[in-house]
Formats: C-alpha cells, sequence, structure tokens
C-alpha cells in the first residue's frame, strides 16, 4: 500500500500552525482536533517544522511554565523527515520506527498535501492482514468442496 492510498481515505486536510503562534495557542489547537501533532508552516503549504504533544512535554519539563509563553518555533522540531505520495507504507512504518516519531508530513512537489500518523500505518496494515486472512479462508473454503 502507498501512502497515497492512506492519504485519500484519511483526507487531505492537515492541521497547520504559523511558527510565532504561541505553545499555549499550540495545545488549545491540538486539544481542539483531537491530534498529536502539527505541521508548523508560515504559508500553510511549506513545511517549517513539526510540533507535537511530545515537543511540549519535553519543553515543559526542561523550562517549566513559562514555555507556554513562547512561541512554538522554540519547541518543534525543524528538522523534519517527510514523504511522497508514492513511497511504501513499510518505508514509512521503517522510518517512524528508527526515528521514534509519530507523524510524517506528506509532500509533494514542495507542497505539504497531507500528514501520515503511525496509527493510521497500523490501521491500514491491519486492513490488508483481514483482506488476505479472508481471501485465504476462501480458498480454503472452495479447495475442501
Amino acid at each position: 500500500m502507498r501512502i497515497a492510498d492512506i492519504v485519500r481515505g484519511k483526507g487531505r486536510s492537515v492541521v497547520t500552525v504559523s511558527p510565532d503562534t504561541t505553545v499555549r495557542s499550540l495545545l488549545s489547537t491540538l486539544a481542539e482536533y483531537r491530534i498529536g501533532a502539527v505541521v508548523v508552516s508560515a504559508d500553510g503549504s511549506s513545511v517549517h517544522g513539526i510540533a507535537s504533544e511530545r515537543d511540549v512535554v519535553r519543553a515543559l519539563g526542561e523550562r517549566g511554565a513559562a514555555v507556554l509563553s513562547e512561541s512554538v518555533e522554540v519547541i518543534m522540531t525543524a528538522d523534519v523527515q517527510t514523504c511522497v505520495p508514492d513511497s511504501h507504507i513499510d518505508e514509512l512504518a521503517r522510518a517512524m520506527t528508527e526515528g521514534r516519531f509519530r507523524h510524517m508530513p506528506v509532500v509533494e512537489d514542495g507542497k505539504l498535501t497531507g500528514i501520515v500518523s503511525i496509527g493510521d500505518v497500523v490501521k491500514s496494515r491491519i486492513t490488508e492482514l483481514e483482506v488476505e486472512r479472508d481471501s485465504l479462508s476462501s480458498y480454503i473454503r472452495t479447495a475442501s468442496t
């Protein structure tokens, strides 16, 4: 399965915030959309960074509550690994596991076109396995008759 298939199934909308958004506002956005990360983008189509719940917790642990008034740019991950729609889901799962991150922006021709989470990867893999199981069960039923 390709990343494009996952993005098509979940939709192309990506929640973004500007680099000067406060961490407090970031938390409100994460809660409002019930998501774990947002892409940081000055224009909504380029990837400047990514800010996750983990980034906030790490910053709170290091600097305390004062970080809530700082900009997202201070706590975000700036060196963002991205993927393209033609990437295979196995490549993405491997990169996420090795890099120990849970969200990856999808970029095509330099433009942000989606975001995939580890939950999306697991869900699509489960679907693939269910289809395979059903096919094998059907084959066994027809072969034994």
